[in-house]
């Protein structure tokens, strides 16, 4: 289905009673089905890459949970319908995850600006990543957030040599206080490949 939809519409989504009733296995496909698209670079940053799917279980497990009606849906979708891939682009959010609160502060106050030295390396091409601009994600005093939104917009060339499976593809960060890479594994390609039209 995420070749086809770009944005999540109302007819998407399950009525709350249907959803209730399915959503232990709803969630259990979808732990599978994110398995692929998970992936952790250095001690703290961690990558989950967004698909129709994933943002669609997203806003249906937030009407679950708030049982807000037709108003949340409308703000639901304007959070979220951002995040899902428009067919030349991946989209991640970037957690950064430290279980310990002065531990963590410490740190986010450390990367200020992270979400501009994110990157894709393509062979030797790199694509930098361009950060959601819902929000500021750094403050004005350098602290950033331990969540990030980001896309990857590649071009047609970039697109069709990420689906080869012939080229070697790394993640990375690049930040003078998290400077990190990560080798994407066959299952990650094939995965994230399907998020290209």
């Amino acid at each position: 289905m995420s070749k086809e939809k770009k944005k999540i519409e109302k007819a998407d989504l399950m009525p709350t009673d249907i959803y209730a009733e399915s959503r232990k296995k709803i969630r259990k496909n979808l732990v599978k089905f994110k398995k692929n698209r998970r992936i952790a670079l250095g001690p703290y940053a961690t990558f989950y890459f967004e698909s129709f799917e994933t943002m669609l279980a997203q806003v249906q497990e937030m009407l679950h949970i708030e049982k807000g009606g037709e108003e949340q849906l409308k703000d639901e979708l304007i959070a979220y319908n951002p995040l899902v891939p428009n067919g030349k682009e991946l989209t991640a959010t970037l957690m950064f995850e430290i279980d310990n609160p002065v531990s963590r502060a410490a740190f986010l106050g450390k990367i200020g600006g992270v979400e501009d030295k994110v990157f894709i390396k393509i062979d030797n091409e790199v694509v930098k990543a361009v950060p959601e601009d819902d929000v500021d994600r750094t403050s004005a005093e350098g602290k950033a957030s331990s969540v990030q939104f980001i896309h990857f917009k590649l071009n047609d060339d970039q697109i069709i040599k990420f689906k080869s499976n012939s080229v070697s593809i790394n993640l990375g960060i690049d930040h003078k206080e998290y400077s990190h890479t990560a080798k994407l594994t066959d299952e990650n390609i094939k995965s994230l490949s399907e998020d290209f039209s």
